[in-house]
């Protein structure tokens, strides 16, 4: 099963990275925040990804081009005259990548469309190439199975992050108390499980996934929502990228489900 990464995005909240990259290639730990979440994936078994590029696409390119040699042990012999390499030990995943240039200014919706010669008429996976989680991938797959329709989503509680007011009629505060996860609100956290219909409520390059085609198969009952009460993080400014290289150097990532090789 093939998981399907956006990755095109300006990022222009992090500016201070994404101008000299992809958001979805700016390091934590070392490592692309990509690689990570490609990692949550893989530690599931699903090894075959699919990366919706736009954004300075040919530096995501570059960077699986190199994969292989980068972490690998090599010896370099020039003594024949020519480029000859021996490479001795191989650090690097199973992983199928097939990187698309999806377009500069092409929209969520559309990037998904582009895809489809790559997808064929299969399930796949979808999330967002800049967010963190430690959801479970095979009960997220199970879940979307049972219930058989075309769209699920992984929805996250949004915590509140200021005090809770109780207000009344005359702008008087009645009460004060500090926020819980339960004045949140649930929003869609991507990690996503699609069947191949969902191509077809997608117009074209200007469609913006999350309204024509979520607003729609919404209202025909045909997106579910699984519900995690664990860990998500996105990245979407330098104080997120900061808590996230926090967690990773502290050893303390939930999203970390694997082992270093």
């Amino acid at each position: 099963m093939k998981v399907v990464l956006l990755a095109g995005g300006l990022g222009t909240r992090i500016s201070e990275e994404s101008c000299l990259k992809p958001k979805p290639m700016v390091e934590i730990g070392g490592k692309p925040i990509l690689w990570h979440i490609m990692k949550e994936y893989s530690y599931y078994g699903f090894n075959e990804f699919i990366i919706c590029a736009g954004y300075k696409q040919h530096i995501i390119k570059e960077w699986f081009a190199n994969y292989f040699l980068i972490n690998s042990d090599v010896t370099f012999d020039y003594t024949k005259r020519r480029n000859d390499f021996i490479v001795h030990t191989q650090h690097t995943e199973p992983w199928k990548v097939t990187v698309v240039d999806t377009g500069l200014n092409t929209m969520t919706g559309g990037r998904i469309k582009r895809i489809r010669p790559y997808v064929g008429n299969e399930t796949f996976f979808m999330t967002y190439g800049d967010g963190v989680c430690d959801v479970d991938i095979d009960r997220l797959y199970e879940f979307h199975k049972r219930h058989g329709k075309v769209a699920t989503l992984t929805a996250v509680m949004l915590e509140q992050q200021k005090g809770v007011l109780d207000i009344d009629g005359k702008n008087a505060v009645k009460s004060f108390r500090e926020k819980s996860q339960n004045d949140g609100a649930p929003i869609n956290a991507g990690y996503m499980v699609l069947n191949p219909e969902v191509f077809n409520y997608i117009e074209g390059d200007q469609t913006i996934f999350e309204r024509e085609p979520l607003e729609r198969l919404a209202a025909e009952g045909q997106l579910m929502s699984y519900m995690h009460r664990g860990f998500w993080q996105c990245m979407d400014t330098k104080r997120e990228m900061d808590i996230l290289e926090k967690m990773l150097t502290a050893g303390k990532a939930p999203w970390k489900k694997w082992e270093d090789s």
